[in-house]
């Protein structure tokens, strides 16, 4: 859903369309998310307003293709606006229901788009911003690219479709990037299948002269991957993951996130000791319910759709705010400050799989 931002004060919910920048260039449809100051943390507004772009170009046959992007040298998109979520569940509004219903609704759309899709993931590209780079047909990273679902660190599970494509990665990599909500940049990306082309951001400009120019054929899809091979590369050298990766299988792949910290710290895979410490360190510092949850709600969307991927999450999302650590740590991370969140349990140790287990009770009824 987010990254540990927050809108301006007094940034409402609602913000202007200029939030979402729209041009048709030679037969493209450019949406540009239009919040740099945010990190372009998008709103339920801006949620609106690229799922009615979408949907109108989907039906111009002048637009034959669309190119997703976010203002600014530092973000694609950070995620979703949280601390606006976390007023509206404060207040007893239902903004936060609505969110991610629509959310959701979104980048399930991008998922099944019927016009190829091009993401720039340009900087940070976060919960939500994964959410709607990770439906696109073309995902392109640069050097500033530093790609996480970093829900865990607030108390809340890797959502917008995260239970679909992250357990999709070989391995247990996916497993391991939702439950400890790491960043991984370019070359891990490439190798982890979260993008799929690298072009340095100095020549993100000149694809733009080349879209502009770009002769289309019958497949404009075709006409796009042409381009890109001709200006990036679809694999970098020195992928941390790819010599991790051993490591990771293995203690990712454990029954329950206890045996993950434990194993972690007394067992060492190949020459991964010093990482499997840091990593141990890290997940003690999450929300053990958010990381339990994540790791049940990830193993079961391996073995479902994406639409009932989609609907799981919102099973999950309707009972979060009232039993789960979110409230918690928007506080201590956003509202407070004082980075010292009071997960509910406190430890990893304490993490009763009962808990995690009633999070998902009544799914296959309501959900699938």
């Amino acid at each position: 859903m987010t990254a540990q931002v927050s809108s301006p004060t007094g940034q409402p919910m609602d913000a202007t369309q200029n939030d979402v920048l729209a041009q048709v260039r030679n037969h493209i449809g450019h949406l540009t998310l239009n919040r740099p100051a945010g990190l372009n943390a998008i709103t339920l507004d801006m949620v609106r307003s690229l799922h009615r772009q979408l949907d109108a170009w989907a039906r111009d046959p002048q637009v034959h293709a669309v190119v997703l992007r976010g203002a600014g040298e530092k973000a694609f998109c950070a995620g979703g606006d949280i601390r606006s979520l976390y007023d509206s569940y404060t207040s007893g509004d239902t903004l936060h229901e609505t969110f991610f219903v629509e959310e959701y609704a979104l980048d399930l759309a991008i998922h099944h788009y019927r016009k190829p899709v091009l993401a720039l993931m340009d900087g940070f590209v976060l919960g939500g911003g994964m959410g709607l780079v990770q439906g696109a047909d073309l995902r392109v990273v640069t050097e500033r690219s530093r790609l996480a679902m970093p829900e865990v660190a607030i108390g809340y599970f890797p959502d917008v479709g995260g239970s679909y494509f992250l357990p999709r990665i070989p391995g247990e990599l996916g497993i391991y990037l939702g439950v400890s909500g790491v960043q991984i940049r370019a070359a891990d990306a490439l190798y982890c299948g979260l993008a799929d082309w690298y072009l340095e951001s100095a020549r993100l400009a000149e694809l733009d002269q080349r879209l502009d120019s770009l002769v289309w054929h019958d497949t404009p899809l075709k006409d796009l991957q042409g381009l890109l091979a001709r200006l990036g590369v679809q694999h970098l050298p020195d992928a941390p993951l790819q010599t991790l990766r051993p490591a990771i299988d293995h203690f990712f792949a454990l029954a329950d996130v206890p045996g993950i910290v434990e194993q972690l710290r007394t067992v060492t895979v190949a020459d991964s000791h010093a990482w499997a410490l840091t990593t141990a360190d890290l997940l003690e510092t999450r929300s053990p319910l958010a990381m339990g949850v994540t790791l049940e709600m990830l193993r079961r969307g391996r073995q479902l759709s994406l639409e009932q991927c989609f609907a799981l999450e919102l099973h999950l999302d309707r009972q979060w705010f009232e039993r789960g650590d979110l409230i918690e740590g928007v506080r201590a991370l956003l509202i407070d400050k004082d980075k010292n969140p009071r997960w509910n349990p406190p430890t990893v140790q304490a993490l009763d799989a009962e808990r995690v287990a009633s999070f998902f009770s009544g799914f296959d009824q309501s959900g699938s």
